[in-house]
């Protein structure tokens, strides 16, 4: 409901979705990079460059960035278990050895991509950045 004027009126759906969409529009700030944007770091936030020939790369810089982060929650969860005492000692030594093993793995991915692991610590503006600055 939406009081004006003294006066309470229903709000219609669409006015609801159009609220919503500027509120996302200016959240995102939904405007297109500009030619001197492109490829370049300078900024406060990255845009995504399309070119062709880097779509893979930035394909796999997205996954490896997804699948790191899981590997670090999963890592303080295992942790967090670990000081509880909520787990047996085949279990945490079962978890540890799989973290580390994953570790490894992303390691190799980043070397094959020709990524660090800093390129996968994406800066969500105000928010600062996702991954902790010390990973890695």
């Amino acid at each position: 409901m939406v009081e004006e004027a003294g006066e309470t009126q229903p709000r219609t759906r669409a006015a609801d979705l159009q609220e919503v969409a500027q509120a996302a529009a200016r959240a995102f700030d939904l405007v297109p990079a500009g030619p001197d944007e492109q490829g370049t770091r300078s900024g406060p936030a990255q845009r995504l460059a399309t070119d062709p020939d880097t779509v893979e790369r930035d394909l796999i810089k997205l996954v490896l960035t997804i699948v790191e982060l899981l590997r670090q929650l999963m890592e303080r969860t295992a942790l967090h278990r670990v000081d509880v005492g909520d787990l047996r000692e085949d279990q945490e030594e079962r978890i540890g050895m799989t973290l580390m093993i994953l570790q490894d793995r992303m390691s190799e991915l980043c070397e094959r991509y020709d990524l660090t692991m800093e390129d996968l610590n994406l800066d969500l503006g105000p928010l600062g950045s996702l991954l902790p600055r010390d990973s890695g």
